[in-house]
């Protein structure tokens, strides 16, 4: 019974003769992860201990022969069978034999805790020191820089940031503009009316500044905002630039431009290299019934063509080619399906990291029906016209199937005149190959006698 009690009111118990042999190993039922340890019975107890283990036991081992009652000492036990694990011992000397009782608690549950502990300390500093690294690069940056700018968060409206630049356009010192609500340092400024004003011109498409007077130097300045997000606070961003230094920021032709963009006639569409919409005009929007600038933004400008990408393709083939391409006729797509004629002029802007194509688009619809003449005798009737409108939407085999070899040559020939005599794009919007359109071309004359 004693020994049940003993194993069970410790992890492990040891019970070691006046020799230094291990005559009974007991390990607490409960506590399983120590494993078998009867091997240990009969064995030197330096055999299980790892070397500086040895000399702190013969050290408690002689505080025990002086009788100084009950000791306590951490061992680390190593065994060939079983990883090495420390314990804490209580030693207790039996009198009747002079062995000694050891009463041992595991300690590799706290070990590991105390290597957790150790690992997100070490964590800890590490952050600590990045950040402090990049606090460091942000400072010396800010204060380096020759642009003035401050940081002023947007749920207080104070400044808690200014580099030295912008300090002495404000008038001031850092330390006394730190803290400080920044609608106080310009004049004839409210807080509420000051952080919306802000707020509305960083979130719109095209940032231009407002001209602020600062309250303590008096100057006239022009204030930039950038509103971002960091740490989950929105926080503002306000380049400051001496309104005298500063460039207009438009004269009487930018302005003339940019209302001709925005009230003109014809459709202006801006478009990347592949020919995805980045831009286009109310005119252009009324064309294709568009419902906003959002809805067409993104979209490739062959949604709008009515042959697609073969529309698409010989304008980028075209005027990357010449650089320019005047009234080229082709039809729009609306967003409900409808149709409407339109002449396009094109302007490749290759003068920069992204180029542009830039497009005027013209509703030639009536100007189309006006210019129809009447029929003449020999003329082309309308089932032919009608034929013709069909080059690039069906393939030459299935016109030609229906049609004379008249109207074959006139297909060919109106794809060599939409194409600007591109030959390569001809045959491709013709569904044909090149050495196919080439024997069509000597079948009907209409190559040189060079070629």
């Amino acid at each position: 019974m004693v020994g049940d009690v003993i194993a069970t009111a410790a992890d492990i118990s040891l019970l070691v003769s006046a020799e230094g042999l291990i005559r009974t190993v007991m390990v607490n039922p409960h506590h399983p992860s120590f494993g078998q340890l009867s091997s240990w019975e009969g064995r030197r107890i330096e055999d299980v201990l790892t070397p500086e283990s040895i000399a702190k036991f013969r050290t408690r081992s002689e505080a025990l022969e002086a009788g100084r009652g009950s000791v306590a000492v951490e061992l680390n036990h190593s065994d060939h069978h079983n990883f090495e694990f420390p314990v804490r011992y209580v030693l207790h000397r039996v009198p009747e034999d002079r062995s000694v009782l050891m009463l041992g608690r595991d300690l590799r549950p706290i070990a590991e805790v105390q290597q957790q502990l150790v690992a997100a300390q070490l964590a800890m500093e590490r952050d600590y020191e990045t950040q402090r690294e990049m606090e460091t690069r942000y400072r010396v940056i800010l204060d380096a820089s020759r642009d003035p700018m401050v940081l002023v968060s947007m749920s207080s409206g104070r400044i808690i940031d200014v580099n030295t630049a912008a300090a002495m356009l404000l008038g001031g010192v850092r330390q006394d503009l730190l803290g400080a609500a920044i609608a106080q340092e310009f004049e004839g400024r409210r807080r509420g009316e000051f952080m919306e004003t802000m707020a509305n011109l960083a979130v719109a498409d095209t940032v231009t500044p407002v001209e602020l007077t600062a309250r303590r130097s008096q100057k006239r300045l022009l204030v930039t905002p950038k509103v971002f997000r960091a740490a989950g606070e929105r926080l503002l961003l306000c380049q400051l630039d001496p309104a005298e230094a500063a460039q207009p920021v438009s004269d009487e032709l930018s302005a003339n431009l940019a209302r001709l963009y925005h009230e003109g006639a014809d459709g202006i569409v801006f478009t990347d290299a592949e020919g995805a919409i980045r831009g286009a005009n109310e005119a252009f929007l009324n064309m294709t019934d568009s419902s906003s600038l959002a809805a067409v933004r993104g979209r490739s400008l062959a949604d709008f063509l009515a042959r697609g990408s073969v529309d698409l393709r010989v304008l980028l083939e075209s005027v990357r080619r010449t650089g320019q391409l005047r009234l080229y006729a082709t039809r729009l797509t609306t967003d409900f399906a409808g149709q409407i004629a339109a002449e396009l002029s094109a302007t490749w802007l290759d003068d920069r990291e992204e180029p542009l194509l830039v497009l005027v688009v013209r509703d030639a619809s009536r100007a189309d029906t006006l210019r129809r003449p009447a029929p003449q005798p020999g003329a082309v009737d309308e089932p032919v016209r009608n034929v013709m409108e069909l080059v690039g939407n069906s393939t030459l085999k299935d016109i030609v199937a229906e049609t004379t070899d008249v109207v074959e040559k006139m297909c060919i020939e109106t794809a060599l005149e939409l194409t600007r005599n591109n030959r390569v794009a001809a045959a491709e919007m013709l569904s044909l190959s090149r050495q196919s359109l080439y024997v069509k071309l000597r079948k009907f004359g209409l190559v040189n006698k060079d070629e």
